[in-house]
C-alpha cells in the first residue's frame, strides 16, 4: 500500500507540473502559442544557450548560433553541448534556421534578432519557427521598466513551461534566488552605495549599460549604483565626459572579444582624461565574463562577484 501511495503521489505531482498544450505565452509585445514542446530548438548567444543547457534541453536542440564570430564557448558549456553544431557564427539567416529544420528560436533583440532585419519573429512565423524573445531585450521594441533579475527568472520559467520541464526550471530559479538573497543579507548593512561604471568596449565613445540593460539590476543587487541608471536605454554609447563627471568608484569590465579585459584596463589607466577617476586611480576594476553581464543563469554568481568587489568588508569573515 505504501508503494502504491507513493506511486500515486508521484503521478499526481507529475500531472500538476506537466505543461498542457496548446500553451500560450507572452513574448515581448506578442503572444506565442505552442501546440507541443519544440523538438528542434536553436538558441542564440552564450547566455541564452546556457539557459537551455541548464534545463537539460540539449536533446531537443538542432544547434546554436552567434558565438564563434566574436566570442568562444567556455569549457563547461562546450562539454555540455557535445556534438551540437553551431549553425552560424554570427546572426543566423532564415535559410540557416530552415535548413536545420528548426521549430523554435530562442533569441532576443540584438541577440540574434534586429529591428528591421531579415530575421524576426514575423519573418520566421511562416516557416513554422516559433520565437521566444529574451525579456531584457524587449526594451528595443516596446516600453518597459528597468532591467530586473525577475526578467531572467521569468525567461527560465517560461522556457520550462514551453518545453514541459517546469520543475527543473523552478529549481534553477530557486538556486539563483538563494545565491542573490545570500548576497543581499551580507551587504544589507553597507555604509555606502558606490557609483559604478560598466565598460563594455569602445575608446572614442564607450559602450555601456543604461537602466534597461541587465548590469543595472546586477549592480543594484550587489549594493552599488549604476552611474547611468538615469539613462533610459539598454546597451548604449555615451561620452567619456559624462563618465568622468560622474566619477565612478568602481568599473565593471565586460570580458569578451578580441580586446582583453587587461587591455581595456590598460587603456583606462593610460588615458590622461580617464586615469583621474576614483575607480582608475584606486585600481578598482571588477571583471565579468560576457555571460555574467548579460541575462542568464550566470547572473547570480555575477551579483556575488560584484558585491565582493564593492563591499569586500562584508565578505571578510
Amino acid at each position: 500500500p505504501l508503494l502504491i501511495a507513493c506511486g500515486l503521489a508521484a503521478l499526481l505531482s507529475a500531472q500538476v507540473h506537466a505543461t498542457r498544450y496548446p500553451l500560450t505565452v507572452d513574448s515581448c509585445n506578442r503572444k506565442v502559442t505552442f501546440q507541443r514542446a519544440p523538438q528542434r530548438a536553436v538558441s542564440h548567444d552564450i547566455n541564452l544557450t546556457e539557459m537551455m543547457v541548464a534545463l537539460g534541453l540539449q536533446s531537443r536542440m538542432a544547434g546554436y548560433t552567434g558565438i564563434s564570430a566574436w566570442n568562444k564557448l567556455n569549457a563547461p558549456l562546450k562539454q555540455a553541448l557535445g556534438t551540437l553544431p553551431e549553425l552560424a557564427g554570427d546572426y543566423p539567416s532564415s535559410e540557416a534556421l530552415l535548413a536545420s529544420r528548426a521549430d523554435f528560436f530562442f533569441a532576443g533583440w540584438n541577440y540574434g534578432l534586429r529591428v528591421g532585419g531579415p530575421v524576426t519573429p514575423a519573418s520566421l512565423a511562416p516557416l513554422g519557427i516559433h520565437v521566444y524573445e529574451l525579456s531584457e531585450s524587449c526594451a528595443h521594441v516596446m516600453k518597459r521598466p528597468a532591467a530586473s533579475l525577475d526578467d531572467v527568472y521569468r525567461d527560465i520559467n517560461t522556457l520550462g513551461r514551453i518545453f514541459d520541464v517546469e520543475p527543473r526550471a523552478q529549481k534553477v530559479v530557486a538556486d539563483m534566488r538563494a545565491k542573490v538573497d545570500g548576497v543581499a543579507a551580507r551587504v544589507a548593512k553597507r555604509k555606502a552605495t558606490p557609483p559604478v561604471f560598466v565598460y563594455d568596449s569602445g575608446e572614442d565613445r564607450p559602450f555601456s549599460a543604461g537602466r534597461l540593460a541587465m548590469p543595472d539590476a546586477l549592480i543594484q543587487a550587489a549594493g552599488g549604483r549604476n552611474i547611468l541608471s538615469d539613462v533610459n536605454a539598454s546597451w548604449t554609447r555615451v561620452d567619456w565626459e559624462t563618465v568622468v563627471a560622474r566619477n565612478p568608484q568602481a568599473i565593471v569590465i565586460v570580458d569578451y572579444g578580441k580586446v582583453t579585459a587587461q587591455q581595456k584596463i590598460a587603456f583606462l589607466q593610460k588615458h590622461p582624461a580617464l586615469n583621474k577617476m576614483a575607480a582608475v586611480r584606486d585600481k578598482r576594476f571588477i571583471v565579468l565574463p560576457y555571460d555574467s553581464a548579460t541575462p542568464g543563469i550566470a547572473n547570480a554568481d555575477a551579483v556575488a562577484t560584484l558585491a565582493r568587489g564593492l563591499h569586500p568588508e562584508a565578505f571578510a569573515k
